[in-house]
């Protein structure tokens, strides 16, 4: 794991005298009020500006921890802060940026090189998400913690939404994917990326610890949004050709899902108040003293950062080529899954989501090695939140915009019960506020799992809907015993969920 390695520890970070490695973990996590410190003072110049740890005069409205010392734009500081990047392995990914260009040249001049544009496209976008998400750290140094972390963690989000308007946009029908794509995207989040993050961090530290406070709410949350996401999908499977004919069905499942996405909306407006301003002093103390279990945060705090000006030209550069990206991406969709026969489920639950989310992946995972645990959950389950509850409606209601009532939240049976299954599994790790490597272990097992599962999962029946959703059963005793299994599976995943989230 050396490419999460910071070689230099904090002094402060060193083990006490008579004390194992055990037992300061357990002084930074299940004790932290006896190991709080006093927060640091202002410090001030002889001129009488604020300085921050550089000796830099703090500008006003700038967090000094963000405080570059420079202004405006200079391209050499410009290019060598934006090579280096968040840490190695997000580094690793700034050598993929010829493949970048090559998309552009392969698209523009040999576009019937169908597999090398896609594969191009898929590499090329890796390194323009990661600046996305390195610029959006930049930024959200000079501002407050929990302001930055929302911040941080929408700039990743970016990615995932240029994806999705450019799949929505499309003349041909790409709502099977995008479904697959916004659960796909949890599953990443809550499985794979909170797997290696736990891991990563159990690989370096016997045991971490982290606050009920984002452990709990966020798992809540999640659980709720993953309600709202399948109630068309029950709906829809229980009432057609039963009581309500197909088409009767999908009309009342699509109501019902742009009823969902004002609700879900509304649901993460509440949710950025109850984070941003009526709780913001609990979040705020929280990550404060995470920043303390960090051994290499002086290190961190010496290195040089983009003015403001140079954050916005990065993230401005990130977000032009990841759309080219990701519009040349989406243009061989059609041709991966018809003439090289990989499945819907698999470009949508697995290929997508890795490429969108791999600059919070990268984050997270380099938090979680420092024993930042708290800003690495942060970062895993808002992310995940903002898929559910921001994202996803986004897309469901620019789809009713342009008249496409296909898109609507009626998602394949197995891709719904996979979802349910998966938050019940993170929510009772969670549950216990620590964590090891071989949970996060457990958790990449299962998600390697699912992604077989979608490899030999087969595509839709009919063009434009889920072979769940929309095929239409042939005779009447047939369709009423796959309603009934349906239904069946679909109450016993509610009702593990519910006996784990409320302990029963």
């Amino acid at each position: 794991m050396g490419v999460f390695r910071h070689p230099d520890a904090h002094p402060d970070a060193e083990t006490e005298p008579g004390l194992t490695s055990g037992d300061t973990e357990k002084s930074h996590g299940r004790n932290p009020k006896k190991q709080k410190k006093e927060p640091e003072l202002p410090r001030y110049n002889s001129e009488g500006q604020q300085i921050n740890h550089n000796g830099h005069a703090v500008t006003r409205f700038v967090a000094p921890d963000g405080e570059s010392g420079r202004s405006w734009f200079h391209p050499w500081h410009f290019l060598r802060i934006c090579w280096r990047s968040t840490s190695t392995a997000s580094q690793f990914t700034n050598v993929l940026w010829p493949f970048t260009i090559a998309t552009v040249v392969l698209h523009f001049a040999y576009g019937d090189r169908q597999l090398w544009i896609f594969i191009t496209a898929y590499l090329g976008m890796l390194p323009c998400a990661n600046l996305v998400g390195f610029a959006g750290q930049e930024l959200a140094r000079k501002m407050p913690k929990v302001a930055g972390i929302i911040l941080e963690t929408t700039f990743g989000s970016i990615v995932e939404i240029i994806l999705f308007m450019v799949l929505i946009t499309r003349p041909t029908d790409n709502t099977g994917v995008i479904r697959a794509a916004i659960l796909g995207s949890i599953l990443a989040n809550l499985l794979f990326c909170l797997g290696m993050c736990f891991f990563v961090g159990g690989i370096f530290h016997p045991q971490q610890t982290f606050h009920e406070a984002i452990s709990e709410v966020g798992s809540n949350l999640m659980l709720v949004a993953a309600v709202g996401l399948i109630i068309p999908t029950v709906f829809y499977n229980s009432l057609a050709n039963g009581r309500l004919t197909r088409e009767d069905a999908a009309a009342s499942s699509l109501k019902i899902s742009r009823a969902a996405a004002i609700i879900l909306l509304v649901a993460f407006c509440v949710y950025l108040w109850f984070q941003c301003s009526s709780h913001h002093g609990l979040y705020e103390d929280i990550l404060e003293e995470d920043e303390e279990r960090d051994h290499d945060r002086h290190q961190d705090l010496k290195k040089d950062k983009l003015t403001f000006t140079e954050s916005i030209v990065a993230v401005v550069i990130g977000l032009t080529f990841v759309s080219f990206s990701a519009v040349f991406l989406v243009q061989q969709i059609e041709f991966m899954v018809v003439e090289r026969h990989v499945s819907d489920a698999f470009l949508g639950l697995i290929l997508i989501p890795l490429v969108e989310k791999v600059s919070e992946h990268l984050t997270a995972i380099d938090e979680a090695y420092d024993n930042q645990m708290n800003f690495a959950l942060s970062h895993v389950i808002g992310a995940s939140i903002q898929t559910a509850l921001l994202n996803t409606p986004l897309v469901v209601i620019v789809g009713w915009g342009l008249g496409k009532n296909h898109m609507d939240l009626n998602f394949e049976l197995f891709d719904a019960v996979v979802i349910i299954l998966a938050i019940v599994v993170v929510g009772n790790f969670l549950r216990d506020e620590k964590s090891d490597y071989l949970e996060g272990a457990l958790c990449v097992f299962v998600y390697i799992l699912i992604a077989v599962s979608a490899w030999y999962y087969p595509d839709p029946v009919h063009e434009g809907g889920t072979s769940s959703a929309s095929e239409a059963a042939s005779g009447g005793n047939e369709t009423t015993t796959t309603s009934s299994m349906a239904q069946e599976a679909m109450v016993q995943a509610a009702t593990t969920a519910a006996r784990m989230a409320f302990n029963i």
